[in-house]
């Protein structure tokens, strides 16, 4: 995981547990929402790394 995921995973968090103390339901589905989203870019992000992997592992053959 990046240091800006890393940091919007961290931020959703706070909004969460901000939302969670104060009562404000919005404010606790927006830190949920901004942690899936970080955690989805992060996944996304492995997939792409995997593919260059095997794509360097084959090798070029022409």
């Amino acid at each position: 995981m990046t240091d800006k995921k890393a940091v919007d995973k961290l931020k959703g968090k706070a909004k969460e547990t901000t939302g969670k103390l104060t009562g404000d339901r919005r404010k606790e589905a927006e830190g949920k929402s901004d942690q899936a989203k970080a955690k989805a870019e992060g996944a996304m992000g492995g997939v792409g790394e995997r593919a260059k992997g095997v794509k360097d592992s084959l090798g070029d053959d022409t």
